[in-house]
């Protein structure tokens, strides 16, 4: 074999080698950190302080906190390590995360969250007694309503979403089961209950559609919540957060809607047991006059609510300097403002809707065999429109 034969078999050595040693070495690395999250109890706190977080120069309290792991693997060891998350005291009981570095075998603690569900199971018993002892059958049957909807989102809503259907047509069809199955469960089959059913569903698909319409002429792009970040990272981007965040605007006006709708087809049909040889134009504007007043109490109420829901960051968004428009224009903020806007629209529209629905569904037509009674009705209704 020649020098030249040897030199190049060489060479070609080496560059195969070095094709195939990169990948075998990446290979080799990868081996992941074992995480758990399990519960812990705080055996001993040793140690407290207060320190500044360099560069924002923001206090932080910190303790050193010796704990015992109360599940999984490591159940009934003990560890002790610095925590700067919540703080607790002795006999607490919290949710630790630990990970074992795959490289030097180390492990390392900190604490995930307090312990916190005997608290939420205490006030979920002492509301289904309330509803049970206040509300009797209706609220047995108002329960199995809310059972009934948690489980078509969890089991058909989101993992429609997850799934990649159009999260804007699954929450409509979802909110419209919600729609029909709180509705008949809670209020039984009637001309009633379907008049306030078939009123929701044309406000759900007007507002789906003026949702959809908001949130793209405002060009949201979904992102605006943290939550909706680590959602698109978890799911390698193939969820779409502008339908997720149009749909959660629909799923969010339902119980509202509920209210409201219910609450008109029930005045309507009042209405017309009271006084039957009322014809369906009063009987329309008289119930009008009550969903007018619905209207006032429950769009104030949808709008503190979500005021108080983001109360943080409002308060986050009002330090110095302040820009009142700019801080308005704010994708997380016009978010708010604009779900606030489409779901009080929901419930403008829901009240004529469903009003004029009940009135042809539920009022007969009847001759009047009292006209001055009419004639009456006809001048308590216009002196009331005048002085309103």
């Amino acid at each position: 074999m020649t020098k030249l034969k040897i030199f190049s078999l060489i060479l070609f050595s080496i560059f195969l080698y070095s094709l195939l040693v990169p990948y075998q070495v990446k290979a080799s690395e990868i081996v992941p950190d074992k995480t758990d999250i399990v519960k812990a109890k705080v055996l001993e706190v040793q140690a407290k302080g207060t320190e500044n977080i360099p560069v924002l120069d923001v206090p932080s309290t910190s303790q050193i906190i010796t704990a015992q792991i109360l599940e999984g693997e490591k159940e009934g060891e003990t560890a002790t390590f610095n925590n700067d998350f919540t703080q607790l005291k002795k006999g607490d009981i919290f949710y630790l995360n630990y990970t074992v570095s795959a490289d030097t075998g180390e492990t390392y603690y900190n604490v995930e969250d307090t312990y916190r569900l005997p608290v939420i199971y205490f006030f979920a018993i002492l509301f289904v007694v309330l509803v049970l002892l206040i509300g009797g059958i209706q609220g047995i049957r108002g329960l199995i309503s809310l059972a009934g909807s948690f489980v078509l989102i969890m089991y058909v809503l989101l993992p429609g979403i997850l799934h990649g259907y159009s999260p804007v047509l699954i929450s409509i069809a979802v909110s419209s089961f919600i729609i029909i199955l709180g509705s008949y469960v809670t209020h039984g089959f009637n001309k009633t209950t379907s008049s306030a059913v078939i009123g929701m569903i044309i406000t759900v698909i007007f507002t789906g559609i003026m949702a959809y319409s908001a949130v793209h002429m405002s060009e949201f792009s979904g992102f605006a919540s943290e939550e909706a970040v680590y959602l698109n990272l978890n799911t390698h981007g193939n969820i779409n957060l502008v339908g997720v965040l149009i749909g959660g605007i629909m799923i969010g006006l339902l119980g509202v809607l509920y209210d409201v709708a219910i609450g008109q087809a029930i005045s309507v049909e009042e209405l017309h047991h009271i006084a039957p040889h009322i014809p369906r134009k009063i009987i329309f504007k008289r119930a009008m006059r009550m969903g007018r007043e619905h209207i006032g109490a429950l769009v104030n109420t949808l709008a503190i609510a979500y005021v108080g829901a983001s109360l943080p960051l409002l308060l986050f968004f009002s330090t110095p300097p302040i820009n009142i428009l700019m801080t308005m224009n704010r994708e997380i903020f016009a978010t708010e403002i604009i779900r606030i806007l489409i779901g009080s629209i929901g419930l403008v529209l829901a009240v004529p809707i469903t009003t004029l629905l009940a009135t042809f569904i539920l009022v007969k037509i009847k001759k009047s065999e009292n006209n001055s009674m009419l004639e009456k009705e006809k001048e308590n209704l216009e002196h009331y429109e005048h002085h309103h």
